[in-house]
Parts: C-alpha cells; structure tokens; sequence
C-alpha cells in the first residue's frame, strides 16, 4: 500500500517541501515513531526518496509498523540534503514533523529513531515537550555535546559501530555519558566491528531500535505494558528474545 503523504512549504522555494509519510496509521494511536534518516555535511541539493541514506531507514520503518500496531510510525524526508551549518536544515523540517503529528494525534509520546545526521536531528529537537525519547544509531554528534537538549525523565540510547570511519564514536558515547551526568536514562551500545552504513548484522541494529521503543513506551504509556503483552510484544518479551540492549552489548563484545 502506498504511503499517505503530508506536504507543507517550509521555504520560499515551492519545489522542495519536507515530505511525512505516514504509512496506515491507527485511528487512535499509542504512541508514535518519527524516523530521520541521515545526510551530508553541506549541500542544498533537494532530497529524494531514492537516495541511500532515505531508503537505508526503510526496514526500521517497515519493522516498526509491523511490530507495534497500535502506533503511528512516521519517516520524514528532509528538504535538503545537507545540515548546512548554523542553518540547521533538517531541524526545520523535524520540528515540522513534530507539528504535523501533534496535531493529528495530540500530545501522545513520540519516540524519535535517527541515523547519523538523523540522531543529530534528533538530539536537536529532543526538547520538544512530546519526546520521550531517542535512539541514536551512529549519530553523526561532531562536537561531543548535542545531548544537552534531552532532560530527565527522557531516555536516551546510541548504538555505535567501533570501526565506524564515518562519525566518531568516541564523541557520541561521550554525548551519551553527558546526558547520564545530568539525569537521562541514557546508555551507549557498542557495535564491534560494525561500520557507519548497518551492513553488518542489520538485524542486531532492528533489534535494538524495536527493544528500546517498547521499554520507553512502558515506561511513558499508561497500560502500554498490558497492551504490548496482550499483542505478543511485551518489553519483558523483547528481553526474552535476544532484544535486551545489555545482551546486545555482551554478544557485540566478543
């Protein structure tokens, strides 16, 4: 089935407008995903779904929908392709995101799932009062600090390869360390030998995201844990299946 699409002009230029696919949302969702995929460091070239780093974000997207039907799971694609400096291009076009689902389905929690310049977008935008959370997968954080956004009572969790040349995982584990010092449920996953793009063991980096968006939903969704049980999805089950993030961690570490 194809996905509904949500157009809005963010920029003067009527050609380049952000694009929220909403796939086949429930009338009355849970809770909800926002998918961000990554970029380039600069460039004002117009995105297009059939660039990687839109169509690398696809079967987190397609996982999501298939394994938590009571949620409406988004994936926004960005005007532009790059970040572009102090403009902060896919900032922008997030926090529109953000909009458009608070006003379709008020203020539910909204996790948000991003890949390199995505987690950079998500850490950006972390402060909107509807975050509940963020997994960060290889987050380009090139500064060491973009946690600052995130609060307590937020969780936070970034999976990084260790022979990632692309971002540093150095600098994303020390932003994830920043948020624990000031009172997120924040951890750092390390993925051994993996690299920038998920290649390696891709159903290791779909676990991770399906198990942490279950544990904070239970954890933010009244009667979130009844209702995930009752579908087969409990967050206990995830942990019980091989999704628990500190069996990721220990199996990633051999």
């Amino acid at each position: 089935m194809a996905d509904r699409r949500i157009r809005v002009m963010v920029t003067p230029s009527p050609s380049h407008p952000p694009i929220l696919r909403a796939g086949s949302p429930p009338a009355d969702p849970v809770f909800t995903v926002l998918v961000l995929h990554g970029g380039k460091v600069r460039s004002v070239a117009p995105t297009r779904s059939w660039q990687l780093s839109v169509l690398r974000m696809w079967p987190f997207t397609r996982a999501l929908r298939r394994t938590f039907p009571q949620a409406a799971v988004y994936s926004l694609q960005y005007r532009l392709r790059g970040w572009n400096g102090a403009d902060r291009s896919p900032v922008r076009d997030a926090r529109w995101a953000l909009e458009q689902i608070r006003e379709r389905h008020g203020d539910i929690p909204v996790v948000l799932v991003g890949h390199s310049m995505g987690g950079r977008t998500a850490a950006a935008v972390a402060d909107e009062p509807s975050v509940v959370g963020v997994m960060a997968l290889a987050p380009w954080w090139p500064e060491g600090t973009e946690t600052v956004t995130l609060r307590p009572g937020q969780r936070l969790r970034v999976a990084h390869g260790t022979a990632d040349s692309w971002t540093d995982p150095k600098l994303s584990r020390r932003a994830t360390d920043l948020a624990g010092h000031r009172g997120v449920d924040a951890e750092w996953i390390p993925m051994a030998r993996a690299g920038h793009f998920m290649l390696m063991r891709p159903r290791r980096w779909t676990r991770q995201v399906l198990g942490f968006v279950a544990e904070t939903v239970a954890d933010h969704t009244p009667n979130a844990a009844e209702e995930f049980a009752a579908e087969g999805f409990a967050a206990e089950g995830f942990a019980a299946e091989g999704f628990a993030a500190e069996g990721f961690a220990a199996e990633e570490l051999r």
